[in-house]
């Protein structure tokens, strides 16, 4: 496939490395220009390019949307799978009433701006370097799982396929509104947890 990436900070730059790992191509933006991308360009070799945001929404079969929450109005408009790694933040990202007051989730907040997206919320849970080092392969005893979230099955099927070849287990927690049970200050965020273990967390 080929994987846009609307932001290649430390998630972005790690799920790039795993896709290109996996055999995927990527095309990487951030908010400061595709000039500025060129040595992490030349890090992961031919499959990868730069592009603008614009650029990496058109060209992605999966779009991997992971800048601050706070800017998710800025993501250019796409009908592929969108997979959603934001946090929210208050601190950060400035208040938002309906996410302080659980009238709704971050994730759903971004598939309202994506009409027709398929979002799904998934490695929002895991530090970046944990997501680079500790994938295992399938089977392996003690094997990291990953929460994932979505409306959508075949979207949902996509990413749990791409999670996998990366090297974690996947628990699909449900719809897209029960990413919140994998939000930041719940049991499963940045903890390592079992398939069985994350289960019971969610």
């Amino acid at each position: 496939m080929i994987i846009g990436l609307i932001g290649s900070g430390s998630i972005g730059g790690t799920l790039a490395r795993l896709a290109v790992d996996a055999g995927h191509e990527v095309v990487l933006s951030n908010s400061r220009g595709p000039e500025t991308l060129a040595g992490l360009v030349e890090e992961l070799g031919p499959r990868a390019r730069a592009g603008t945001a614009e650029e990496a929404a058109r060209a992605g079969d999966v779009v991997v949307v992971t800048i601050p929450f706070g800017r998710y109005r800025e993501v250019p408009q796409t009908d592929t799978i969108v997979i959603d790694t934001n946090n929210y933040y208050a601190a950060r990202d400035g208040h938002v009433a309906e996410l302080d007051s659980g009238e709704t989730t971050s994730s759903e907040l971004l598939a309202e701006h994506l009409k027709g997206a398929r979002v799904v919320k998934a490695f929002n849970t895991i530090y970046y370097r944990d997501l680079a080092t500790q994938g295992l392969p399938k089977g392996t005893q003690g094997r990291r799982a990953l929460p994932i979230a979505g409306d959508d099955e075949e979207a949902k099927r996509v990413v749990a396929e791409l999670t996998d070849a990366f090297g974690f287990d996947v628990v699909d927690a449900g719809p897209l509104a029960e990413g919140r049970r994998f939000e930041p200050d719940t049991a499963p965020y940045n903890r390592r947890h079992t398939e069985a273990e994350l289960r019971r967390a969610l």
